[in-house]
């Protein structure tokens, strides 16, 4: 079976579905965790009457972290950065303060430097939710009676980022896990795969399986770098968790080197060795001193499992793994050099600014919700775009269905504030559900946010007015339409043409796995391969959705697809010690292919 992360096709229907339902760990108690926030964010508006206490929601959604010292640093920046906000709007608010053509030049200014930022800097995501909320304050202008009209702007978008950033303090503390078990339960969720492909290894545990370990351990790594930041576990244990974590990918990789080369059950001694493993990082702690099962000699993915059981906690002296990378700065080292920046910039500018346009020009202020899309739905390349349409609009439709039809069926009935935030949280569940998917799904959950919450959110209380909802739903819709129009008609950029620099970074992570000196610093290595194998997976399927002009040549995807298929088969083999020359071979012959 063709490997997932390698097809250049689009995921099919079932597989979308799959992912949709997937249980992966944490994932219910994620999402339980942000339909909650999102459900506070709503009665601190509904309390403080905040005007579109929909924006807020959506920004508690899309900024919501699965841990809580993440969540703790995101509130904080979010109301550090709030301070920064007002004065850029107060000064604006006095320059443009009845100079119609002032309010412009401001938007597109402003739309121009955040849309850099999401860019070329590590500000994105948060970028976009700053320029959709600045934005917003300075054309809610027109909105407000003169007399209070720079009082009322600068308190409403005050509350538009300090609601969400005081409930992500607040509330995270809460009821949010820490990321020692956050990376606990990732730990224990890839040996519980690994254990269900060894026990039953057909083609839909191993998909299952190969998505997972393309994930890599990127998530992993940042929750032990969150966890050395509360301060209340020694160093010793996060060295053996961070192990654990790379232990844990290598596991599951030579799990499914097993079952790709014999394709038969694993013992049953390794079975219950992971178990048991696995239950004890569930329940917050981490084993010591393993005890190696006994493992048929003739497999040798098994017997490498077994060695790598032994010193699954067991750190370096030194902090080898991390690869010598340095910290980087805010900018990314392309950021004022590479004329996609700007290009990117500009295309979204267009994209708010003819939005805003539209909004005027037919006097409709109930579609203003145009310009918050393009915010939302801006992707850097056409595959992005094009891929994620579907998603987006998708998305969107299901949301506001959820909303119109809440509408119709349950607002009338609703009597008090506490059944308005049942539906309220039911709702945000759903989209919180998808949006703590899979990747390839995730977005339509921010969609399916975006609609419920703009449909349903109006004023103060249940709503019963389906104007609004009609003419929110036309204006997600038509942002839709006019960032898809600008980012596909102007410098379209294909992700084809990062194709080719995606797999040569994965060339360059299998060499540097290649020439570990010890297995705990091959196992990083091992988990940095399959973060770049993931993302070279990912451009692949973008650039598969082009437009046909823009798409290369079949033999060429097709090639690209077997250097990927080859490479994560190569990263599993190369778990084993002294890799050979028929591995240094297939190395070389990757090289060649990608240069």
């Amino acid at each position: 079976m063709a490997r997932p992360a390698a097809s250049p096709q689009r995921p099919a229907l079932a597989r979308i579905w799959r992912l949709a339902c997937d249980p992966a760990p944490g994932r219910l108690r994620y999402a339980l965790c942000m339909a909650a926030a999102c459900t506070a964010t709503v009665l601190a508006g509904e309390i403080w009457q905040v005007p579109d206490i929909a924006v807020p929601a959506l920004v508690t959604m899309a900024l919501w972290q699965k841990d809580r010292v993440t969540n703790v640093i995101a509130g904080i920046a979010v109301n550090v950065l709030i301070l920064v906000i007002l004065v850029v709007l107060y000064g604006l608010i006095r320059l443009t303060l009845d100079h119609p053509m002032a309010i412009v030049v401001s938007v597109a200014v402003l739309s121009f430097c955040f849309f850099f930022l999401g860019s070329a800097s590590k500000l994105k995501p948060v970028a976009y939710m700053l320029g959709l909320i600045t934005v917003y304050g300075l054309i809610a202008v027109d909105e407000v009676p003169v007399g209070e009209i720079a009082t009322r702007a600068l308190l409403y978008t005050d509350l538009f980022l300090a609601i969400p950033g005081l409930v992500m303090i607040g509330l995270g503390l809460l009821i949010c896990p820490s990321p020692k078990t956050v990376l606990g339960q990732a730990i224990a969720g890839r040996l519980r795969m690994a254990v269900a492909l060894l026990r039953h290894p057909d083609d839909a545990t191993r998909e299952r399986a190969r998505d997972m370990l393309h994930q890599g351990g990127a998530g992993m790594m940042a929750n032990v770098k969150m966890a050395m930041l509360e301060r209340i576990w020694t160093s010793r244990d996060l060295a053996c968790l961070k192990q654990a974590a790379y232990s844990s990918i290598g596991v599951l990789a030579l799990a499914d080197a097993a079952v790709r080369e014999g394709g038969q059950p694993g013992p049953a001694p390794l079975i219950e060795t992971l178990e048991r493993m696995a239950a004890i990082f569930e329940a917050g702690d981490y084993p010591a001193d393993i005890v190696p099962p006994a493992v048929p000699s003739n497999e040798p993915a098994l017997a490498e499992m077994a060695a790598l059981i032994a010193i699954f906690t067991t750190p370096t002296s030194q902090e080898q793994s991390s690869g010598g990378k340095k910290r980087g700065g805010f900018f990314f080292p392309d950021a004022f050099t590479n004329p996609d920046h700007v290009r990117f910039a500009v295309k979204g500018t267009a994209a708010v600014m003819t939005s805003y346009f539209i909004f005027k020009i037919l006097d409709w202020p109930g579609i203003h919700t145009c310009i918050i899309t393009c915010f939302i739905v801006a992707q850097p390349t056409m595959g992005e775009m094009i891929s994620k349409l579907t998603l987006r609009i998708s998305g969107a439709l299901m949301g506001a269905a959820l909303g119109i039809g809440s509408i119709i069926v349950l607002m009338p009935h609703l009597n008090d504030i506490a059944a308005f935030l049942v539906l309220i949280f039911t709702g945000a569940l759903i989209a919180a559900w998808i949006k703590t998917g899979d990747e390839r799904i995730a977005y339509a959950g921010l969609q399916i946010g975006l609609a419920f919450f703009l449909t349903d959110l109006k004023d103060y209380g249940p709503t019963t007015d389906m104007t609004v909802a009609r003419d929110r739903v036309v204006g997600i819709m038509l942002g839709n339409l006019v960032t898809y129009a600008m980012f596909t008609s102007f410098w379209p950029t294909s992700a084809h043409d990062k194709v080719a620099d995606a797999l040569r970074r994965v060339v360059r992570a299998l060499a540097a796995q290649c020439e570990s000196l010890t297995p705990q610093v091959r196992l990083a290595r091992t988990a940095e391969t399959f973060n770049a194998i993931s993302a070279s997976a990912r451009m692949l399927e973008f650039a598969a959705t082009e437009p046909v002009h823009m798409r290369a040549e079949a033999e060429k995807m097709s090639q690209y697809g077997t250097v990927l298929r080859d490479a994560s088969a190569l990263a599993e083999d190369l778990l084993r010690p002294e890799p050979g020359a028929e591995a240094r071979a297939r190395l070389g012959r990757l090289e060649r292919l990608v240069s």
